[in-house]
């Protein structure tokens, strides 16, 4: 039989009944094992789970991919410390030259895809195996049909999620829909990014019908994808190919019946956000405690003492004062006066991900920063239904939802005019969603529908936005590895 490299966990116990905990600490490893692998409801669940531990990796791969792509080059912060290439990062650079031997380097690793095309192989596999398996034998309690729909939607949930990312990303990706083994994929070339999305659309409408708005498990909200979960990627895929009319229609699924609440804005309440699975969160990211304990992801670069006692003077990022004081011109915003640190100094901070405790390792003291990813929350969506109906003339309504937002916050109505009206959301979305991977992708969407270019002074003029700068390059070692990629065209003579 065909053998397939496919990505199996490590489990101690059934997966149908593990705790949250549990899930959150899965590990995958690389094993060579056939398809007979997907025989039981415990193996398809096992087999799904790993779509999200690989994710994980993907997305915290040198301690911050995710944020390195939707925050760092962008306005929120001027400079990046000692941290490797991420100073390249924040200002553009994204053709800094790198030996290929020196593929530790976070800029080789930003410019690669391998990790998330590691997802996408493990959700072909389940989307290929898992209708063929029998779950009338399940003793886990739940209702077979059930648990059986729920784990297919998720498998095509997290492809289209991989998928979407990746094109916001790169632009063009190679779109593989079937698993492939290693040998099959150099040449297979990159596809064009209207395909690439439209795939990512079709999944989502299989997933939704197959999936809840709850959970079997209370457990696992948030950190498995539901109905809401997926209809939040698709307002968020419509947004950003501006099909603004259906990405009012998807947030609207996720506002009227998702059952998600906003949570108070009181520095206890706010925080609770990033600590995980709060009535806001719709899909996140469960750390476990391997990336949880790092000393140098985000927690630890964009903090300091108090709220790390191991980080003595200054922050490693130095956050861009000058936006900081114009987004947050209101100064009753408890955003500002609950995520945020030390303002009105040289050096103030954003407290989100500061959630510390610490052990004693051997003779050393660590602190582990306990948060998730919040990939989608139900602001993000409010807001970005406000932006939808604001590009298609519906200000009223817009401006209703976002004095939802802004009233939350302490902050007054909106008192704009109405041609100012799309780019004050935009703005509003950078108060709510600081350092949480939005902003990026935000002031993409605004330079496409305004011509206004807001990435940071020299990242990106609108004439560079216009030539494609705002897509990655990919790393030439991928093109050594498969002779049918062609580079980002933007960077074709840079790199």
């Amino acid at each position: 039989m065909k053998r397939t490299y496919i990505m199996a966990i490590l489990l101690s116990i059934s997966i149908l009944t593990f705790s949250c905990k549990k899930f959150l600490d899965l590990k995958p490893i690389s094993t060579p094992i056939t398809t007979d692998f997907f025989k039981t409801a415990s193996e398809a669940n096992s087999a799904v789970a790993g779509c999200y531990s690989l994710l994980r990796t993907a997305l915290n791969n040198k301690t911050i991919t995710y944020y390195a792509y939707g925050d760092v080059p962008t306005d929120e912060y001027s400079a990046f410390g000692f941290v490797e290439d991420m100073n390249d990062v924040g200002n553009v650079n994204w053709a800094l030259p790198v030996a290929a031997t020196s593929d530790y380097r976070t800029m080789i690793n930003l410019r690669r895809w391998d990790n998330f095309y590691r997802v996408i192989d493990n959700a072909n596999l389940c989307i290929q195996n898992i209708p063929g398996i029998d779950f009338s034998t399940d003793n886990s309690g739940s209702d077979p049909v059930v648990t059986k729909n729920n784990l297919i939607g998720e498998a095509y949930f997290m492809r289209a999620f991989t998928y979407f990312y990746i094109s916001r990303v790169w632009g063009d990706v190679p779109l593989v829909t079937k698993s492939v083994n290693a040998g099959d994929a150099v040449s297979i070339a990159r596809t064009p990014q209207a395909t690439v999305l439209a795939q990512c659309i079709s999944d989502l409408k299989k997933a939704i019908p197959l999936m809840q708005y709850g959970y079997v498990n209370a457990s696992d909200r948030a950190v498995r994808a539901n109905r809401g979960s997926a209809f939040a990627l698709l307002a968020h895929i419509y947004a950003w190919q501006q099909d603004y009319q259906n990405c009012a229609s998807a947030a609207d699924s996720v506002i009227q019946r998702g059952n998600y609440q906003l949570v108070n804005r009181n520095s206890v309440g706010y925080l609770s956000i990033y600590k995980g699975q709060s009535t806001e969160g719709i899909f996140e990211i469960a750390q476990s405690s391997s990336n949880e304990g790092s000393s140098n992801g985000l927690p630890f670069y964009t903090t300091k003492a108090p709220y790390n006692t191991l980080i003595n003077g200054n922050a490693v990022f130095t956050m861009n004062t000058d936006h900081l004081n114009t987004l947050y011109a209101d100064t009753a915003d408890l955003r500002l006066k609950n995520a945020f640190a030390f303002l009105g100094t040289t050096d103030p901070i954003c407290i989100k991900y500061s959630n510390f405790q610490y052990a004693q390792q051997t003779t050393t003291k660590i602190a582990v920063a306990y948060y998730n990813i919040i990939v989608f929350r139900l602001s993000d969506i409010i807001l970005l239904k406000a932006e939808a109906l604001a590009a298609t003339g519906q200000s009223g309504q817009a401006i209703t939802l976002l004095n939802q937002i802004r009233t939350a916050a302490g902050t007054q109505p909106y008192a704009g005019t109405t041609d100012e009206l799309f780019e004050s959301i935009i703005d509003e979305r950078g108060r709510e969603l600081f350092l949480e991977g939005h902003r990026f992708y935000d002031l993409v969407r605004l330079a496409r529908q305004k011509s206004i270019a807001e990435f940071g002074d020299g990242k990106i003029s609108m004439s560079e936005f216009n030539r494609g700068k705002y897509y990655w390059p990919i790393d030439p070692i991928l093109i050594t590895l498969n002779n049918s990629l062609k580079q980002t065209p933007y960077w074709a003579s840079k790199l």
